[in-house]
């Protein structure tokens, strides 16, 4: 693992909710990232991507005017978007499987469930940090590839027919369950 120097991160948090705001940058200062600039809607967040380069995005689900799944698609998809490489953790209290591959699928690096731990900041920030993932752009997609290991490809070309059975949508998943997932 290369040594990360999280002193010099600048780091973009999006959530409306002030209070989620306050402790998320408190945790980031906790793990010694100074630069910590918030926002609390997609505009303003846009805004200062703008302004500021940012080397990661960690950004709430449930916001409005835009939610954080739209704010993910504006950064990997608007024409102006300031840095459609910039990595996003996606953080959100909604765990079900619907709300991980939706994630996934609109170009968001990782997934963080709430509540959340320092532990469990610190092991997202380096995952998208220490083992960045090559981007890949179809018709249907821009973002991180998906895939999270190299694995040798065995069988025809569905990638569907090759994931692991999942649990049910209704239910929520733990950390270790999305972790799992996200490594498949």
């Amino acid at each position: 693992m290369a040594r990360i120097r999280l002193d010099r991160l600048s780091v973009l948090l999006l959530d409306d909710n002030r209070n989620m705001l306050k402790l998320m940058q408190e945790i980031l200062r906790a793990l010694g990232i100074r630069n910590v600039i918030c926002a609390t809607d997609a505009a303003e967040a846009f805004r200062e991507m703008r302004i500021a380069a940012i080397d990661l995005v960690i950004v709430d689900w449930e916001m409005t005017p835009l939610s954080g799944i739209e704010f993910v698609k504006l950064i990997r998809t608007a024409k102006d978007s300031p840095n459609v490489f910039v990595p996003v953790i996606m953080l959100t209290a909604h765990t079900q499987l619907t709300h991980v591959v939706e994630a996934r699928d609109v170009g968001a690096n990782e997934f963080l469930a709430k509540p959340v731990s320092p532990k469990s900041v610190y092991r997202r920030i380096l995952a998208v940090l220490d083992r960045p993932r090559k981007f890949v752009r179809t018709k249907s997609y821009f973002g991180p590839d998906r895939r999270r290991r190299n694995l040798p490809f065995k069988g025809p070309p569905k990638r569907q027919d090759d994931a692991p059975a999942a649990p049910s949508e209704d239910s929520g998943l733990t950390e270790g369950e999305i972790e799992r997932l996200l490594q498949g």
